[in-house]
C-alpha cells in the first residue's frame, strides 16, 4: 500500500511538472483575420491577440465586435491595448493625463466587448531602451487606471537591449525594475535567432522564460517581416518574401508563446 501510494505520488509529481512546462502558441496582427479564416487558424494557435483601439501603424480598428466569433472558435486571448508614443506625452503632467485618459478607455473597450473583469490589458509599449520619466508617468498612470477600472494590467515591451546604441538596458527589465511595486504581466518581443527558434509552428513552442526574460509571461518570438539583421540563423524559416505566414493561409502573423491557452483569461465559457 505504502509503495502503491508513493507511485502515485510520483505520477502526480511528474504530471504538475509537465503540466507547469506546457506552452501554447498563438499570433497576433493588426488587422483582424476575418471569420472565414479562424477555423483554420485555429488548427495551429490555441490564442490570438485581440485589439481594444487602433492598432500601430492603421487608421481603423477591424476588431471591435469580434469577440463573439473568436471564443467560439475555441481561441484564447491575449488583449492589447495600442499605448502613446513618447513624442506625444509632451511633460509629465501631461502623461499623467493621458495615461489615466487612455486606462478608462481601455477598460470601456473591453467592457463593451464583453470581456469579463480581472482580464488582463497588455498596454503596447512600441518605444524600447531606457523609459524616460514622461514614458513611465504614463505607464504607471495606464496600469493604476486599468487595475482601478476591475482588470489587470500588463505591458507588451522589448526584451531585448536596443540594437546599435551601446546600450544594454532591456526595456522589460527597466519598466519592472520602476514599477514600484505594481503587479503587471509581461508580453516581450525578442526575435533574435537565437533564442528565437524563427517562424516556426511547433505545438510545443518554446517557454516564455528562454527569451532570456525570466519573468516574462508571452514571448514574441517571431515578427513579420523578418528584421534580416538578427534572424540570419533562422531565416529559412520565413517565406521567400520574409514574411511568416500562417499554415493554411496567405494571412502574415508574429508569433507567441505563453504558458496558458487563455494568456489574457479573457474567454467567458
Amino acid at each position: 500500500m505504502i509503495r502503491r501510494l508513493l507511485l502515485l505520488a510520483l505520477a502526480g509529481l511528474v504530471s504538475g511538472n509537465l503540466a507547469a512546462q506546457s506552452t501554447y502558441l498563438g499570433f497576433d496582427r493588426n488587422q483582424y483575420p476575418g471569420d472565414e479564416n479562424l477555423k483554420v487558424l485555429r488548427e495551429t494557435f490555441a490564442f490570438l491577440g485581440y485589439w481594444l483601439n487602433t492598432p500601430p501603424g492603421e487608421t481603423h480598428q477591424e476588431w471591435r465586435g469580434k469577440r463573439q466569433a473568436v471564443e467560439s472558435a475555441g481561441f484564447g486571448f491575449l488583449v492589447l491595448f495600442n499605448g502613446r508614443l513618447y513624442a506625444q506625452l509632451k511633460n509629465e503632467e501631461n502623461a499623467a493625463r493621458i495615461g489615466k485618459k487612455d486606462a478608462a478607455e481601455a477598460a470601456a473597450s473591453a467592457r463593451r466587448e464583453g470581456f469579463p473583469g480581472q482580464t488582463v490589458i497588455f498596454l503596447d509599449q512600441e518605444e524600447g531602451g531606457r523609459m524616460l520619466a514622461e514614458q513611465r508617468v504614463y505607464i504607471h498612470a495606464w496600469v493604476d487606471g486599468v487595475t482601478a477600472a476591475g482588470f489587470r494590467a500588463g505591458v507588451y515591451c522589448s526584451g531585448m537591449a536596443p540594437e546599435g546604441t551601446g546600450e544594454s538596458i532591456v526595456t522589460a527589465e527597466d519598466i519592472r525594475q520602476n514599477a514600484a511595486g505594481r503587479k503587471i504581466s509581461y508580453f516581450v518581443t525578442k526575435d533574435a535567432c537565437p533564442p528565437s527558434p524563427g517562424c516556426t509552428f511547433s505545438p510545443h513552442p518554446p517557454r516564455p522564460v528562454e527569451s532570456g526574460v525570466d519573468f516574462a509571461d508571452l514571448w514574441q518570438f517571431a515578427q513579420s517581416p523578418k528584421r534580416p539583421d538578427i534572424t540570419a540563423a533562422c531565416a529559412s524559416s520565413y517565406s521567400r518574401d520574409g514574411e511568416c505566414y500562417a499554415p493554411g493561409t496567405k494571412l502574415h502573423v508574429d508569433l507567441d508563446t505563453a504558458t496558458r491557452a487563455d494568456p489574457s483569461g479573457g474567454r467567458t465559457r
